[in-house]
This record gives C-alpha cells, sequence and structure tokens, in this order.
C-alpha cells in the first residue's frame, strides 16, 4: 500500500482546498411581481412561475 513519504504541509492542503468554498445563492426579480426569488422555483410572494399562476393567492384590498 501506497504511504506519503512526507508529511502534506498547510498551505499545499489549504491550496489543493482553495475550490471548495460555498457559493452564494442566486436570485432573479419576479417579473410579476418584483419580489426575490430563486431561479426555476415559484414565486411566494404571488404564485407565478414562467409567467403562469401555478399556485392561487388571494390579492390583499
Amino acid at each position: 500500500m501506497a504511504v506519503p513519504k512526507k508529511k502534506t504541509s498547510k498551505s499545499k492542503k489549504n491550496m489543493r482546498r482553495s475550490h471548495h468554498a460555498l457559493a452564494p445563492n442566486t436570485y432573479a426579480e419576479c417579473p410579476e411581481c418584483g419580489e426575490f426569488v430563486r431561479p426555476h422555483h415559484v414565486c411566494d410572494a404571488c404564485g407565478y412561475y414562467n409567467k403562469k399562476e401555478i399556485i392561487v393567492k388571494e390579492k390583499p384590498v
């Protein structure tokens, strides 16, 4: 079985892991109400997705 000859330094280890960071969530503006929603998700505020009303919500008077 292969065994490393030298200890991997903190610098080398951290350079290898430099691409492991989490990316921030992306948001798009809902064309119907202007709220920020995740792409490809139904808007919680108005219930629209892809310019169609998916969830029927009562409009406040």
